[in-house]
């Protein structure tokens, strides 16, 4: 299946006026051919298509939105001053912040061309090819995590970024709670209780999963680092744990297993544990006890998935990649409840 696909009707913009304030930044009069990438959950995420190059352009879904979510002008700024220290970080083009182009923010970037993969994978990835694509992808994160935290000096709030996350992601539930989802609160009153103090201070992505990864894997190597909606400074443990929502093992139970969306069950992929033994072997990090950020990871991909659900209820985004969304929600906050007893 191709990554993009024809615009949907409800996302669609100005593509007049866009190519018209773009011009000033590229060398190109044409207008471009456009298209809308399939994956992304939370912000639009578009290709560009010139003649002779092609960019991505990221804007805010429609409809009423968490008031600290889907900022470009905070995502654009985080890139910018990250791609000269972390080359991984996309090029940037240009920020608009004038609604009177398409409505809202939008950025401009370039596009990283290489091999993203996602639930499946090619018929042709080697057990090779699987072994380089987990070794750069921890590999990856600890260098993130090693960027010096000050070159984004404005995002840091300093000591306390486990007691905010928890506070903030747990007030988000209830914001965005329906009926027809768990309450959560057993396991909000559990990270609020166990939290640990912060271990460290640093760059970190938010997001980082296999399909937000650009590899080149005849080159063994990661080619670009994508979606730094959620990046800023804060514990290095909390992005590990978040990072590790995601990762489905090979024997995990069906109804998590059913929520793989990236190949972390291939033999030759690391199981979480071996994923956790290796980034604390390479960064030089110690943690006796993972439970408690592999219960936030858990509980913060249901949050981020349930303010999702709630908009598609009420029918501000249409999407049917979003239809089995409640169902998710209720399996991730049942094993983030089964981790705590």
């Amino acid at each position: 299946m191709s990554e993009v696909t024809a615009v949907r009707e409800e996302d669609r913009f100005d593509v007049k006026a866009m190519g018209k304030w773009l011009r000033s930044f590229i060398d190109s009069e044409e207008l471009p051919e456009v298209e809308q990438f399939r994956s992304g959950a939370s912000n639009l995420t578009y290709l560009l298509k010139y003649p002779n190059r092609e960019l991505v352009l990221r804007r805010p879904p429609v409809g009423i939105k968490a008031a600290s979510a889907h900022d470009m002008k905070r995502e654009f700024l985080i890139q910018s001053k990250l791609q000269p220290v972390y080359p991984l970080v996309p090029s940037m083009i240009a920020l608009c912040d004038d609604h009177s182009v398409i409505g809202s923010d939008f950025y401009v970037m370039d596009r990283v061309v290489g091999q993203i993969f996602r639930r499946d994978i090619p018929g042709d990835i080697t057990a090779a090819d699987i072994s380089v694509m987990a070794d750069s992808l921890i590999i990856g994160l600890v260098q993130l995590h090693a960027v010096d935290a000050d070159i984004l000096m404005e995002l840091n709030k300093g000591h306390g970024y486990v007691q905010r996350q928890v506070q903030g992601w747990s007030k988000r539930y209830r914001n965005a709670l329906t009926d027809d989802v768990p309450s959560g609160e057993k396991v909000m009153a559990w990270l609020d209780a166990m939290q640990p103090e912060d271990i460290d201070s640093c760059v970190i992505h938010g997001d980082w999963r296999i399909d937000n990864v650009v590899f080149d894997l005849r080159q063994g190597r990661i080619l670009g680092v994508l979606d730094w909606e959620l990046a800023t400074v804060g514990d290095p443990l909390m992005d590990l744990g978040s990072a590790l929502a995601y990762w489905v093992d090979r024997d995990d139970e069906p109804a998590f297993a059913a929520l793989r969306r990236q190949p972390s069950h291939l033999p030759g992929m690391p199981t979480r544990q071996e994923f956790v033994a290796r980034y604390l072997e390479l960064s030089g990090r110690r943690c006796d006890d993972f439970t408690f950020y592999e219960v936030f990871g858990l509980f913060r991909l249901a949050v981020i998935i349930q303010q999702i659900w709630a908009r598609y209820r009420v029918g501000q985004t249409t999407n049917p990649a979003f239809a089995g969304f409640g169902d998710a929600v209720k399996t991730l906050i049942n094993r983030a409840e089964g981790k705590i007893g």
